[in-house]
């Protein structure tokens, strides 16, 4: 299993990325992450038949890229390829954990 941990731009953000070495959309989506300073840790499920059966047991599939982003344990899942979609979706998290620490 690959373990990769990159800078951040969010602290409290947790983003965890299952990718491949080789897969396009993989290398795409980790070109943003790190494009945008986000902290994210990277799986690569290659040769790992394991990490795949996480994946099916949590969401049905087997296949990467399945960005998952989160904090105190809540994670949620983006499974397309959409930059678009990714971008909002963190920013979505960011502001919920913006809003709870305001309320806290």
């Amino acid at each position: 299993m690959s373990l990769t941990i990159e800078t951040t731009a969010n602290p409290g953000q947790h983003i965890i990325l299952w990718s491949k070495t080789g897969c396009h959309f993989c290398g795409e989506i980790k070109n943003y992450l790190e494009l945008n300073h986000h902290h994210y840790i990277n799986l690569d499920v290659a040769d790992n038949d394991g990490l795949r059966d996480v994946l099916e047991a949590k969401y049905g599939i087997r296949h990467v890229p399945v960005v998952e982003v989160g904090r105190n344990g809540t994670y949620t899942a983006f499974l397309e390829t959409d930059l678009e979609g990714l971008a909002r979706l963190l920013a979505e998290e960011a502001e919920a954990a913006h809003s709870s620490v305001e309320i806290a």
